[in-house]
């Protein structure tokens, strides 16, 4: 799975750079598969979490940070 992962990381940063309007770095987003729904993952970038869907979407996970 980690093999999958690699490959598939530029695109995903790919995606999350026309999904935030700046670039993303591969090496700057963590991503794991999302229990919650198959085929789909969670994708960490800075202090910012985001669903990638099966279909290709992304949209924030919802976590709020309050102060």
């Amino acid at each position: 799975m980690d093999i999958v992962y690699a490959a598939e990381k530029p695109s995903i940063a790919k995606l999350l750079s026309d999904h935030m309007q700046c670039r993303v770095e591969p090496e700057d987003i963590r991503v794991t598969e999302n229990p919650d729904e198959t085929g789909s993952f969670c994708i960490g970038w800075q202090f910012e979490h985001y669903v990638l869907s099966p279909n290709g979407e992304i949209a924030s996970d919802g976590l709020e940070i309050l102060d």
